[in-house]
């Protein structure tokens, strides 16, 4: 008698044991999958630096790009966690399309500068400079965000008075090339393949052998950087978590270090 109240006593055990671990959290996966705008690809380095100091179970596996190239790969079923874009439009896409989870978070912003070579073969002074006969402006695909912000400002400088309203005009003629994204439009620059371009502030800071040429901060177009959990990663949970954490002031903190804006 004693023997089977032992047994049944063991088996209520073990029953348990196994309950109880089905009803546990899953443990955070080793690592997350971040798809990234291609400005931060010099911050992602301290950036998942600061993010395995507070979650260690989990290392960040990032990839770089426009990110518009990015959206179109989350949409073809490429493995990826999170997408942190360079603006707010393509994440939004995605969760419209059912394919990341929202609201859109933002993370950061930017600011718009020029950039020349180190050498400045073309004797550019001012941001006008750029409509001069035989410039070589390099420039992004059409998709990409850098090109959306940078038409942004171009019209904004066209509407002032030293400009003159064919300033969009002659810039348009004077570009030369379109790159896949703004990572690229640096180097042909550093490498003086091309005369000007238009990027992000914080490009021009990490970028070598460039010049930079101010613009107008009343002309000037802030760039919202937005993040979105994919919504077929299989690790919904941290995804959301580290989402959530580019906010953190940790985070912001290594996103200011290299020259981006806060969150608004």
């Amino acid at each position: 008698m004693n023997a089977r109240i032992g047994w049944v006593g063991a088996t209520l055990v073990l029953i348990g044991a196994v309950i109880g671990g089905c009803s546990s959290a899953p443990a955070a996966p080793a690592q997350l999958t971040v798809l990234a705008a291609s400005s931060l690809a010099n911050t992602l380095p301290d950036l998942s630096a600061a993010w395995k100091t507070s979650h260690p179970s989990t290392a960040l596996v990032t990839s770089t790009g426009a990110t518009s190239a990015l959206k179109t790969q989350i949409e073809q079923g490429s493995p990826a966690d999170v997408l942190m874009g360079a603006d707010m439009t393509n994440a939004q896409a995605l969760v419209d399309e059912n394919d990341a989870v929202g609201p859109v978070t933002t993370y950061a912003t930017n600011l718009l500068t020029v950039i020349v070579p180190a050498s400045n073969p073309k004797g550019i002074q001012t941001p006008a400079d750029l409509a001069k006969p035989g410039v070589c402006i390099i420039g992004a695909g059409p998709a990409v965000p850098i090109t959306k912000y940078a038409t942004m400002l171009v019209t904004n400088l066209a509407a002032r008075p030293e400009y003159g309203t064919d300033f969009a005009a002659k810039y348009t003629a004077n570009l030369c090339s379109q790159e896949d994204n703004v990572g690229a439009v640096v180097n042909k620059v550093s490498l003086g393949e091309g005369d000007a371009a238009i990027v992000y502030v914080t490009d021009a800071k990490s970028g070598q052998n460039l010049t930079t040429i101010a613009v107008p901060s009343d002309s000037n177009v802030l760039a919202t950087y937005g993040a979105v959990p994919v919504k077929a990663s299989t690790a919904a949970s941290t995804a959301a978590a580290f989402v959530s954490w580019l906010r953190s002031p940790e985070a912001q903190a290594v996103l200011a270090a290299h020259g981006f804006g806060a969150a608004p």
